[in-house]
């Protein structure tokens, strides 16, 4: 069953405009944290995010971020199981990835939303380095999907009712930058089943902070405006955690949010203030889309 579903979302990748073949990584051979895919139950996502945490695959500086990141706490939050078919809008350098897909990869499903294949020589880059050190670990990674996501292929991101969780960790403030949020938020609505999960990461601005030019630049969102768009295109706030809130972060920096760590963008210039700081306030919402 599993093996018709994989295949079903590939042919679905493979003719959706503009999205690149869809690549997948052979199977695994032995399951992670001594489960087996007979063995293990759907609720048993602690000991496989522990696994996958502790990854040996993981480098330490992503391993040095968890402190700010709190991977099992967020997963835990938005209900991963391991059986879900989950699509993790731009992955970048594939940082959740590297924990979402072991998880994954015996009962459930990771599809990659990367960047266009007809993109930018950058955006080409990246994808094909994504793809490569995924493809170096199949032991780890399993069989996974990657699909594309952008400004004008939104709903190339998997097969309509497909997936059981959408995750964005960091992302909303580019797509607001280049203005295709809304239509962001309603492709992610599409691409889930009824009674599917949107997990939203976001940099926090303050509530009470003036929309200025400069901080519509700055990379942080106000909480109320993921919600808008969210609603918007459909989805239920379900819940909201402060489990990646930073009270330290006032998001008033000289160059907003790449001020603080890991960008450190003014180099040596009060670099131990900004150190001291953190990685950013972060909001973590669960959206829900209604079942029926």
């Amino acid at each position: 069953m599993r093996q018709f579903r994989i295949a079903a979302l590939l042919a679905a990748a493979a003719v959706l405009t503009l999205a690149a073949p869809a690549v997948t990584l052979a199977a695994p051979a032995v399951a992670p944290a001594g489960k087996t895919a007979k063995t293990a139950k759907a609720e048993d996502v602690g000991p496989l995010l522990d696994a996958a945490i502790a990854g040996s695959w993981r480098t330490d500086a992503n391993k040095a971020r968890d402190q700010y990141r709190h991977p099992k706490e967020t997963l835990t939050f938005f209900g991963l199981k391991p059986t879900m078919t989950v699509v993790e809008i731009s992955p970048g350098g594939g940082w959740y990835t590297d924990i979402l897909a072991p998880v994954l990869r015996d009962r459930g499903l990771y599809i990659g939303a990367h960047n266009n294949p007809q993109g930018s020589p950058g955006a080409k880059k990246a994808r094909a380095a994504f793809i490569d050190r995924k493809t170096a670990n199949p032991d780890q990674f399993g069989k996974m999907v990657v699909t594309s996501f952008g400004k004008g292929i939104e709903n190339n991101v998997s097969a309509p009712g497909s997936a059981d969780m959408v995750l964005t960790f960091r992302n909303v403030h580019n797509w607001d930058a280049a203005g295709f949020a809304p239509q962001a938020f309603q492709a992610f609505y599409a691409a889930l089943k009824p009674g599917g999960v949107l997990g939203v990461v976001e940099h926090r601005m303050p509530e009470t902070r003036e929309l200025t030019e400069q901080a519509r630049k700055s990379g942080y969102m106000k909480q109320s405006e993921i919600i808008r768009l969210a609603e918007a295109a459909g989805f239920k706030l379900a819940a909201s955690s402060e489990i990646n809130a930073n009270p330290k972060d006032t998001a008033d920096w000289p160059a907003g949010v790449w001020t603080l760590p890991p960008n450190l963008s003014q180099g040596d210039t009060d670099r131990q203030k900004y150190l001291a700081i953190g990685e950013s306030d972060r909001m973590t919402l669960k959206f829900v889309k209604p079942a029926s």
